[in-house]
């Protein structure tokens, strides 16, 4: 990582510390740069105004929530077997505490002041995810019905999703087990297959 980037990923970790004790008006550049440990001026070099420098926290939220999970679709193994490996893949993201600060950092904010996401989702609204990529060749392959893959990867990763995310994110409740989260992802496979699977 050239000394650019990593003065720019600190820059950032900093910005997610402080908005998460602050939030967004209750920080300020300077604060940012003393726990980033840079000058204000280099926080400025990065970012032009403490709106584009939040603005970068959501795209990197978003960046990660579209990350595909390095699961390509393989028409030789069974469609439950690929869906529940990347089911766990994406919830080791969504569960991160990474990921956590992250999307507690920008909930609150978002929903005050939405214009300050709009244009980050923007931006990330024509990328691909894993899962929909791996739903689109599944269907092409002929072993599921999905006329709109992108709306069947958002209800897979939903049913995954209710259970393990936004109970943790919005209502501070414990991660669940990795037994607990076994069952709701082969329940989530279940009925994704048992409404898309070709018979």
């Amino acid at each position: 990582m050239k000394l650019t980037e990593k003065k720019r990923a600190d820059i950032l970790e900093a910005a997610v510390a402080e908005f998460k004790a602050g939030g967004f008006q209750g920080t300020s550049m300077d604060r940012i740069a003393s726990t980033a440990k840079v000058s204000k001026r280099t926080v400025y070099n990065h970012f032009a105004s403490k709106k584009e420098l939040f603005r970068a926290i959501l795209v990197e939220l978003v960046k990660r929530g579209a990350q595909a999970p390095g699961q390509a679709y393989d028409p030789e193994r069974p469609l439950d077997e690929q869906l529940f490996e990347i089911a766990n893949q994406e919830l080791a993201l969504f569960s991160s505490q990474d990921f956590m600060d992250l999307a507690r950092v920008t909930l609150a904010e978002y929903i005050l002041t939405p214009e300050l996401a709009r244009r980050a989702f923007d931006e990330m609204n024509d990328k691909e995810l894993g899962v929909h990529a791996w739903i689109r060749q599944a269907a092409e392959d002929g072993r599921l019905r999905a006329a709109d893959p992108e709306m069947a990867a958002h209800q897979f990763l939903g049913l995954i999703k209710t259970f393990t995310v936004w109970p943790q994110l919005v209502g501070g409740q414990p991660l669940l087990s990795s037994g607990e989260a076994e069952q709701v992802i082969r329940s989530a496979v279940a009925m994704f297959l048992d409404h898309y699977g070709v018979e």
